[in-house]
């Protein structure tokens, strides 16, 4: 385990890979409350990195802040070797088709069918895809990928919170992003729900090799998912390890996200 005064030290000597996701020094209040204080991570090529928080601690700013929904007020983020804050809309827009977002209510268009959810971003990115025919064989390819192709002209009022997660994973798959972000992929499931979604994130990662950064206060879903696990404590990366590590930690800040 390692604390925020060596985190960025101890990770690059345990992980040659490239990096894929760097934050540096990133701060962002509200008036007086100051939600980020200097976090700082790294995401290593291949990686499931979990990002544990009280509720409140911060953690879905910082989500918000990678990819353009909240300002930041200083710091740097750096994706793929390109410094966000110094690219242009357009080049903006093309990275961010090389990263997915899970989002906490899975946010799917509840006036679109399945399979209309899954064609949206298809038909945004043209660029990237042949014809109406790719579209079809990729939405087809995502929710098999999920399970889920029976439900492909169901509406999301037909589905369960489960099945909405599943399919949002899916239209976050669909462009093959390099990167994905979760953000709290477990939060309102049943367990076991919850657990056939981590199993899920586990089968994602193995088969699309993707980097992903996991934002959760589910221990249960760290504990599995996660090669590394920092903590967001008063809006710094307070202590960094493998479960096994921060759950054996005396330190009492530490010992309490793993009672």
């Amino acid at each position: 385990m390692t604390t925020t005064q060596n985190i960025s030290i101890a990770t690059e000597s345990k992980n040659a890979k490239p990096i894929m996701l760097e934050i540096k020094d990133l701060r962002k209040s509200f008036g007086d409350n100051h939600v980020l204080n200097g976090f700082n991570l790294q995401l290593f090529e291949g990686e499931n990195l979990v990002i544990m928080g009280k509720s409140g601690s911060g953690k879905s700013v910082m989500i918000k802040c990678l990819v353009g929904l909240l300002q930041a007020d200083s710091g740097s983020i750096k994706i793929m070797n390109q410094e966000i804050n110094t690219l242009n809309q357009t080049d903006l827009d093309m990275l961010r088709t090389e990263i997915g977002f899970l989002f906490q209510g899975s946010a799917l268009y509840d006036s679109m069918t399945v399979r209309e959810n899954l064609e949206f971003p298809l038909r945004r990115h043209k660029h990237k895809f042949k014809d109406n025919s790719s579209i079809k064989d990729l939405v087809n390819e995502a929710l098999k990928n999920v399970g889920l192709l029976h439900a492909i002209d169901l509406m999301p009022a037909e589905l369960s919170g489960g099945m909405k997660r599943r399919i949002a994973l899916a239209r976050t798959l669909i462009l093959k992003p390099k990167i994905i972000l979760y953000d709290e992929p477990t939060s309102g499931l049943d367990p076991i729900t919850s657990k056939e979604i981590i199993q899920l994130m586990r089968s994602i990662q193995k088969q699309y090799k993707t980097s992903s950064l996991i934002i959760t206060h589910d221990v249960d879903c760290a504990r599995v998912v996660s090669e590394r696990i920092i903590l967001l404590v008063d809006g710094v990366n307070y202590a960094e390890g493998t479960y096994n590590e921060l759950a054996a930690s005396s330190d009492h800040q530490v010992k309490a996200f793993f009672k």
